[in-house]
This record gives structure tokens, C-alpha cells and sequence, in this order.
């Protein structure tokens, strides 16, 4: 895939640093990215959102910045853990920029966590998806989807309500710690609203016993899912985003067979953020890659990957957008349908389902 190579114009670019607002053309910025010679991110598998166009689109637009990619597999919480564990260190354990679920992203900002940065496209991202402070903001999103291995799955489940039958005993598993991982936390929501619970905590209660149900079926598996382990029949069905399962099937290339299906029950979409660290060792290459993201270019990348970017609206009313990308999203009354919960629902799922999971499911979910 070529790329569009222009960053977004803007003739400066918003810094927001010791509280006040200064102007700073991209070069200007990058000259600085390049004095602190290199970007530590944290939690971005290569394979997720088509990361790794993204970090090598930046790394060709700005050469002598050394990309320091940190734990990829962590969830959101090991990210702000991170922040947390690395205040005053300039060392490249400490992460400069996070990519975390809506709810983690206003629970950094409250506890001081993040710093504002407004991008030169800030107006094209949504408001509903934003810190009006620019302390975190939307980057793409996804539906919840489940990932299926066709050489072991006879008959593929098409609902939640699927999942609980004899047929599917050790094969189901979340793509993450239900008590750590946005993926998963997000992934019981979905099995709540599938039985007609609101979005928040009442979902995450009807999903805690969804689980809980699946577990004393034998159904659950309490092994992190992912592209390996659906090969090596560990974990045959995978509920994951349908970007990972997407991204992941194209992985396999066949080997094995792998479909992913948008459940008939629910379509819950989930929405990342971005930010930057409050003691990020190098802010202004921080600065650089939200620059790059949010560009169309960086937002292109994410696509690829089968994400939808947080600026998909406005790509696409410009006619930026290849055709060849729209074609290899999955049909659109999979979107259409999509329920997208609010930042109060998702924190309210968050905190039930991170707090209730040992006493009601009791499955120690490991690598």
C-alpha cells in the first residue's frame, strides 16, 4: 500500500507545555525529537492496527529517532503502571506516549498522569471522543468480534448465546486479562449486553455471569488468546476486536483456516486513546508521533490494520480514503449496528468487571 505522503497542512502546531500555549512549526519540533534521539511507546503489538506501517511511515518521514517499542502484550492498566513505576527516570524503561481504552484514558488524567497536547488536525477529531484539554484523545475503534479456528470449530458460532453450547467445551477465550486488559474488560461488557443489559454495570454484572457460566461449563479457557495460540488449538475461538482478529487471520494466511464473525447478539464498539506521558523523557518526540498519527497519513496506516481512525469521517468526505481499503473492511451493517457506550459506561463496566471477576468467574487468566 502507498501512502499519502502529506502531512496534514497547518502552518503550526499547538504546544501546550508548563501551561501555556506556544507555536512550533513541525520542523521545529522534529529538530528538537532529533536532539532527544529517540520515541518509547508502550503496549503496541506490530500486528495491531497495522502498527508497524505506522512506525515505519514515521521512522522514513523522520530519520535519526530511534523507535524503542516497550512490552507490546501489555494491557492498558500495565501502561499507566508504567507511567507510575518511571517518574524521574530518563532511562528507555519509561514510556513517552500510551495507547489505552477510553476508560484508562480520563483515570490517567485524573491522577496527573498525562500531559496536554492539542495535534494540528485537532479539529477533525470528534468532541465526543476528546479531552477538550487535549489531555487524551480518540484514535481508532473497533467491534467485538470472535476470531474462529475452522479446522477445529465444525460448526462456527454466529452469538454469545453460541458460545455457552456443549460443542464449544475448551475452546473460548478473551484476548486478554479480564482484570487488567481494556480488550477483555470490554469483551464481558459485550456478553452482558448480548443478554439485554445496559451498557456499564449492569452489562458487566450479566457478563461477569456470563463467564462465570462459560467457566463451569468448561467452555472458558483462561489463556490468553491470540493468533498463536488459535493456531496451536489452544484457544480455537477468540473474542477479540475485529481489527485482531482481521489482522490476525491474515497472519495464519490459511494455516489454519480462521474466520471472524461480528456476534448477531451484540455489536459493541470500542474506542482507543492516545496520550502523552506527564513525565515523558522525550516529550517533544512524543509530540512528533501524535503529529504523525493524526495526519492522514498515520491515520491511513491504522486502517490498513482494518482500524477505523477516529478521523474516518473526514478522510473520507475529502476522498482520501483508497478504495482498496474500503473494500477490505467488513460489510458495513456490521458498523451500522455498532453501539458505541459512553466514557461513564465504560468506567462503570471497568471498575465492576476489574473488581467482580475472581469472586463470580474465579479463572485465573495467564499467557
Amino acid at each position: 500500500m502507498t501512502f499519502n505522503r502529506a502531512l496534514a497542512t497547518a502552518s503550526a502546531v499547538a504546544i501546550l507545555a508548563t501551561g501555556a500555549a506556544q507555536a512550533q512549526t513541525i520542523d521545529e519540533l522534529y529538530a528538537a525529537a532529533q536532539a532527544e534521539g529517540r520515541l518509547s511507546t508502550i503496549a503496541l503489538p506490530m500486528s495491531w492496527c497495522n502498527y508497524q506501517a505506522a512506525v515505519d511511515g514515521f521512522l522514513a518521514r523522520y530519520p535519526g529517532i530511534e523507535y524503542n517499542g516497550l512490552n507490546p502484550d501489555a494491557g492498558s492498566a500495565d501502561e499507566l503502571e508504567a507511567i507510575r513505576a518511571n517518574v524521574g527516570n530518563t532511562g528507555p524503561q519509561a514510556p513517552d506516549t500510551i495507547d489505552v481504552g477510553l476508560a484508562f484514558g480520563p483515570a490517567a488524567q485524573e491522577e496527573g498522569l498525562l500531559q496536554p497536547y492539542m495535534v494540528s488536525t485537532w479539529d477533525s477529531i470528534p468532541d465526543s471522543a476528546k479531552d477538550p484539554e487535549g489531555h487524551w484523545y480518540g484514535d481508532y475503534y473497533g467491534v467485538m468480534a470472535f476470531l474462529v479456528n475452522t479446522d477445529l470449530v465444525e460448526n462456527v458460532p454466529t452469538s454469545f448465546a453460541d458460545l455457552l453450547k456443549p460443542e464449544y467445551y475448551g475452546q473460548v477465550a478473551l484476548a486478554g486479562d479480564p482484570r487488567a486488559a481494556n480488550q477483555a474488560i470490554l469483551g464481558v461488557m459485550a456478553a452482558g449486553m448480548s443478554r439485554g443489559a445496559a451498557p456499564g454495570a449492569e452489562a458487566a454484572q450479566a457478563g461477569l455471569e456470563f463467564f462465570a457460566e462459560l467457566n463451569a461449563a468448561g467452555n472458558f479457557v483462561p489463556v490468553i488468546g491470540k493468533a498463536g495460540t488459535l493456531a496451536q488449538g489452544t484457544t480455537p475461538i477468540v473474542i477479540a476486536w475485529d481489527y485482531n482478529g482481521l489482522a490476525w487471520r491474515d497472519i495464519l494466511d490459511g494455516n489454519p483456516p480462521a474466520e471472524v464473525v461480528v456476534p448477531s447478539d451484540v455489536t459493541l464498539a470500542g474506542v482507543y486513546v492516545q496520550a502523552i506521558s506527564a513525565h515523558a523523557p522525550q516529550p517533544n518526540a512524543a509530540k512528533l508521533w501524535m503529529e504523525y498519527l493524526y495526519s492522514d497519513e498515520g491515520q491511513l496506516a491504522w486502517l490498513s490494520g482494518y482500524c477505523h481512525p477516529i478521523r474516518f469521517n473526514d478522510l473520507v468526505a475529502r476522498g482520501v480514503v483508497p478504495q482498496e481499503m474500503l473494500d477490505n473492511l467488513p460489510p458495513a451493517d456490521a458498523y451500522e449496528r455498532a453501539v458505541f457506550p459512553t466514557v461513564a459506561q465504560v468506567n462503570a463496566n471497568k471498575e465492576a468487571v476489574v473488581a467482580g471477576w475472581d469472586s463470580v468467574v474465579g479463572a485465573n487468566v495467564v499467557e
